[in-house]
């Protein structure tokens, strides 16, 4: 799941070069989105209609939140942006808060019934939708990046948003786009989080955790935040093993302070060069 959720935070960066603070609570919302479609007390829709339906919506607000705010920012240092994701990220907690309460809620989901059993190992189907989403993935968005001529547009801008807005590629536009397939990101890692337990406004916390997968990673490395996010998801249960009670919880940042005296730009980071 932590890798799932740094694919957004790695997304954001290499067509923005900015950090979305925000990304967690973007999951956050959009597991609440397909809440509200799906439970009964809602709108009541089937499952596997709610849930492109939720991404659409987060895609949409992705879009509408870079129209309206963002794209006023233009031209200004990424630390604005950076401050500018935290608030939101206050402003998504406080709304889902308000709209859906603060107790925890279940999705009806069907990846939350069955187990696959590996030999001794018992995996539960949302455990394994989450693996392989997380790898499919990946292996997209590094091809579009890598491939595509709006993934290439898309880092040119990140490098200077001046020299590539008069060398002819529509900027404004493009970081548009890049931010509602970020809030689509955050929309599937939502809906399968949601379908591994319940949900509450303060889950979008766990991106806290994913910003730190997406650093030891390498950020700006998209194999990099998948491996970042297994590293994670392997030391947790190690430390809540293996050390006294608590120590689970500060596991992934030690590795992270250690991770950056060691490597400073992360584990499988990649050398960029930036023309001034």
């Amino acid at each position: 799941m932590y890798g799932l959720i740094a694919l957004g935070f790695v997304l954001i960066y290499k067509a923005t070069e900015a950090v979305n603070f925000a990304q967690g609570d973007f999951m956050m919302l959009g597991a609440f989105v397909t809440l509200g479609l799906t439970n009964a007390e809602y709108m009541h829709l089937p499952f596997w209609l709610a849930a492109p339906l939720a991404i659409m919506i987060m895609a949409v607000l992705g879009y509408l939140l870079d129209f309206f705010v963002l794209r006023h920012l233009f031209g200004q240092s990424q630390t604005s942006v950076v401050i500018l994701t935290i608030a939101l990220g206050f402003v998504i907690r406080f709304v889902a808060g308000v709209i859906w309460g603060h107790e925890p809620q279940t999705l009806e989901s069907p990846l939350a019934i069955g187990d696959i059993h590996l030999g001794s190992v018992v995996l539960g189907m949302a455990d394994v939708a989450v693996i392989v989403v997380t790898v499919l993935m990946t292996l997209f968005l590094y091809q579009f990046f890598q491939r595509t001529k709006l993934g290439l547009a898309m880092q040119a801008a990140s490098q200077n948003q001046m020299a590539a807005y008069y060398m002819g590629i529509p900027v404004k536009r493009v970081q548009g786009l890049i931010w509602g397939l970020s809030g689509a990101t955050a929309a599937v890692a939502g809906i399968l989080f949601a379908s591994k337990g319940a949900i509450d406004p303060n889950a979008g916390l766990l991106g806290i955790k994913a910003f730190a997968a997406a650093v030891i990673g390498g950020f700006g490395s998209l194999p990099g935040a998948l491996a970042g996010g297994l590293i994670i998801g392997v030391i947790e249960p190690f430390a809540s093993r293996y050390f006294p009670a608590g120590y689970s919880q500060i596991a992934p940042y030690a590795l992270l302070l250690i991770v950056l005296v060691v490597r400073p730009h992360g584990l499988f980071s990649q050398v960029r060069i930036k023309k001034v």
